[in-house]
């Protein structure tokens, strides 16, 4: 049989989507999100926090974005626990999508039916960046179906991956603490969101590319053959 023939599994391929549209969202929607706003307003303002580009002419692409990634997360199947925690985040991302925030909302419409729902969407976030920083620190790094571990340099990026989202949470809580007038001068809460998205989508990418090697054909270049002994002379 022709090597080169070789095809992965239907199913690593199908999580390998998965993981590579998960990743490619996550990698886009704050670029997509602050450049389209730049297009429509035609200048460069950066708003409080991604979560605030709800209440801007980029509404449709936060949300569909965020319910896209929630799709991906829940279809996502490849393992226990993986599958019930990729579930868990895609119900807390689509929650992210239509619950939106106060942040960013004209404060004369904010009602107390308003705050409400900005708290299910603080938590909702909260709760699905945490999950996605276990993929990276715990999930990522464990050895495939096969068992076959991933490679130190991999590794060391999956957890790298999960450090800045962990980073990016709590700096983000720790934000909250400073002045009103600071916090909407230096924008930490967009900052934060945006390292700890970029994280989890390179995490993600990586990670698909990952998958579909291990599943390809074995290295047949490196495998030692036994010596050919010559036939002994009559």
């Amino acid at each position: 049989m022709n090597p080169g023939s070789h095809k992965p599994p239907q199913d690593a391929v199908t999580v390998r989507h998965l993981r590579l549209g998960v990743g490619s969202v996550g990698l886009a929607l704050p670029v997509v999100l602050v450049v389209g706003h730049l297009a429509a307003t035609r200048r460069l303002t950066l708003l409080d926090s991604l979560s605030g580009y709800y209440h801007s002419e980029m509404r449709d692409v936060f949300v569909g974005s965020m319910c896209a990634v929630g799709v991906f997360l829940i279809g996502y199947r490849y393992r226990r626990p993986e599958d019930v925690l990729g579930t868990v985040a895609g119900v807390l991302a689509v929650t992210v999508a239509l619950f939106p925030t106060t942040t960013g909302a004209p404060a004369a419409t904010v009602d107390r039916l308003d705050r409400a729902v900005g708290v299910v969407h603080q938590v909702a976030a909260a709760g699905l960046f945490t999950l996605l920083g276990i993929f990276c620190l715990a999930l990522f790094v464990r050895p495939d179906t096969a068992g076959e571990p991933p490679r130190r340099p991999a590794v060391l990026f999956y957890r790298t991956c999960g450090g800045l989202i962990v980073l990016a949470i709590t700096l983000a809580l720790a934000s909250t603490l400073l002045p009103e007038d600071v916090r909407h001068t230096l924008k930490p809460v967009l900052w934060c969101e945006t390292l700890a998205v970029f994280a989890f989508g390179a995490a993600w990418v990586a990670k698909s590319d990952a998958l579909l090697r291990a599943a390809g054909p074995p290295d047949t270049l490196n495998r030692t053959e036994p010596p050919t002994r010559s036939p002994t002379p009559a």
